[in-house]
């Protein structure tokens, strides 16, 4: 197997490297606190009979540095998959719960995302440059979709499922994150699972999304395909759009007022704090009223089919979903701007404001942040800084 570009860029503390590829477990719990709380939280013994997570974790991590596929990927990826692996299972002792006589662990996969990000963000992919925010959104979404090739034959629509996580996450690695959590219990369906995994190989090399995104023939296509259209990806479908909508994204104090004095100054624009301003609503009181009127003032522009600014947070995807629907209704192109800086300057910004925002609200809104998707709009821009 050729391996990939050894040129070094960012790299995971205590990730295994040539030439002995030894993985030091102790260290690693020293050096991680979140690595710690896996310990003690007990698994289902039907799919897991190694033992609790952090047994698990061990078992995984092991056999994905003993895997030539992995050895093979650059530094730079080596370490992105080694802690995608490490955080695959983050957020089980979160959600882990009873069920009678059986353990399970509902929508670990997304609430871990969530999490891995907040943990990367603040200790170990700052987000100093829009290559920092790439690799730590390529982590969250391994560890996001890291159960995707053992379910893909559960899935209603299968094709769909593989464009989309395709979009956002290299689909060999996953594969790669997916045997390794196979490889790394101890269950009686072992040999059924390792079977699925082969069989996503295959399905998304099918699909033409094996090693890069599912394209498509268009970005409208694209934006039809995952609102669930039935339409074939490779033919262009009929633009029927008739104006242009940007919706910004981000937490407070990310940046999404400057880069609109830079780049959209003389857009009309709805802004919910100014709402909230001319109201006499605060940010912490129920924001019926609020949204209500926003959506009153982007309707006059939809029928006029004027281009406007929806300047929000609009930190979490259903959220956005309910927004873009109504802009989609009357034949919108969406562009979606997501601003993001590092928690230290996020801090800083916030305390220089007239009027900050709770540091607490601020981890709420971290810990519960969908970072957009091209899945959802026609166009999706990162700004950084």
């Amino acid at each position: 197997m050729t391996p990939e570009s050894e040129q070094h860029g960012w790299s995971f503390p205590l990730c295994p490297e040539p030439p002995h590829w030894s993985l030091d477990w102790t260290a690693i719990m020293d050096h991680f606190e979140w690595v710690r709380t896996m310990d003690g939280c007990q698994q289902d013994p039907a799919w897991h009979a190694e033992g609790d997570v952090m047994v698990h974790t061990r078992m995984v991590c092991e056999a994905l540095v003993d895997m030539p596929r992995w050895r093979a990927l650059s530094p730079e990826n080596r370490s992105v998959v080694f802690t995608a692996a490490l955080m695959h299972d983050i957020a089980k002792p979160v959600v882990s719960r009873e069920e009678g006589t059986r353990i399970r662990a509902p929508r670990h996969a997304p609430r871990g995302a969530q999490m891995a990000r907040e943990v990367l963000w603040q200790e170990y992919l700052p987000p100093t440059s829009l290559r920092q925010f790439q690799l730590r959104e390529q982590i969250v979404a391994l560890v996001r979709h890291h159960g995707l090739p053992l379910y893909l034959l559960d899935d209603g629509d299968p094709h769909r499922a593989v464009a989309a996580a395709s979009q956002v996450a290299r689909l060999d690695l996953v594969a790669m994150l997916a045997e390794a959590d196979v490889l790394g219990r101890k269950s009686t369906d072992r040999q059924e699972l390792l079977d699925r995994v082969a069989m996503f190989r295959d399905f998304a090399s099918e699909n033409n999304c094996y090693t890069s995104p599912r394209r498509f023939a268009s970005d409208h296509t694209r934006y039809l395909y995952f609102q669930g259209r039935q339409l074939n990806p490779d033919c262009e479908s009929y633009d029927d759009t008739r104006l242009e909508v940007i919706v910004m994204s981000g937490l407070p104090a990310t940046g999404k007022d400057y880069w609109l004095t830079q780049h959209a100054a003389d857009w009309p624009m709805i802004s919910l704090d100014r709402i909230r301003d001319e109201l006499g609503v605060s940010p912490d009181d129920a924001q019926g009223t609020v949204v209500t009127r926003a959506k009153e003032e982007a309707r006059v522009y939809l029928r006029s089919c004027k281009p406007f600014i929806w300047n929000a947070t609009n930190t979490t995807r259903p959220m956005r979903t309910q927004l873009l629907g109504l802009f989609s209704d009357y034949h919108a192109r969406i562009r979606i701007v997501y601003t993001e800086t590092t928690w230290e300057e996020l801090l800083r910004r916030n305390r220089a404001r007239t009027n900050p925002v709770p540091e607490a609200v601020l981890e709420k809104l971290l810990r519960k942040l969908d970072v957009p998707e091209v899945t959802e709009a026609h166009q999706v821009e990162y700004y950084i800084g």
